[in-house]
């Protein structure tokens, strides 16, 4: 179990993600109102509280939303759990469909720091059903 202490979403592509305080989550497209919301399997956005906060050990200068995660979680390491894990928060439910993510180009963070950990820290789901989360929401998976 953990919780959810961060939804980002960018109204456009190529914007930073802005914090909000709840979030409808759409069976089959991702986060109401996300401009990387859509069909497809990387619908949703996840990283781990604990490894943002490593990273800022490490001198980073970032807010939650920085690395493109839509939502961010205390008490999960994502990278243990396998592709198909389900995750579910207020009454919606995501299965984890990509473990990390090839960049194409480094991004604003790479260049600044001279690594990102989005590319392997970052999951991905799609939202099988519906239902609105809030800052704070426990999330449980199996």
């Amino acid at each position: 179990m953990g919780k959810i202490t961060a939804i980002c979403i960018s109204r456009e592509k190529g914007t930073p993600k802005s914090r909000i305080d709840k979030a409808e989550l759409v069976a089959g497209h991702g986060i109401k109102g996300d401009a990387h919301a859509g069909v497809g399997h990387r619908q949703v956005s996840l990283i781990s509280k604990e490894k943002i906060e490593e990273f800022i050990s490490k001198g980073a200068q970032i807010e939650h939303g920085a690395f493109g995660e839509n939502l961010v979680v205390s008490g999960i390491d994502f990278k243990t759990l396998p592709v198909g894990t389900i995750l579910r928060a207020g009454g919606a439910v995501m299965e984890m469909t990509q473990i990390g993510k090839e960049c194409t180009a480094p991004c604003q963070i790479y260049r600044r720091m001279g690594d990102c950990i989005m590319p392997r820290e970052g999951v991905f789901a799609k939202v099988l059903k519906g239902g609105v989360i809030e800052t704070g929401d426990e999330i449980f998976y199996e």
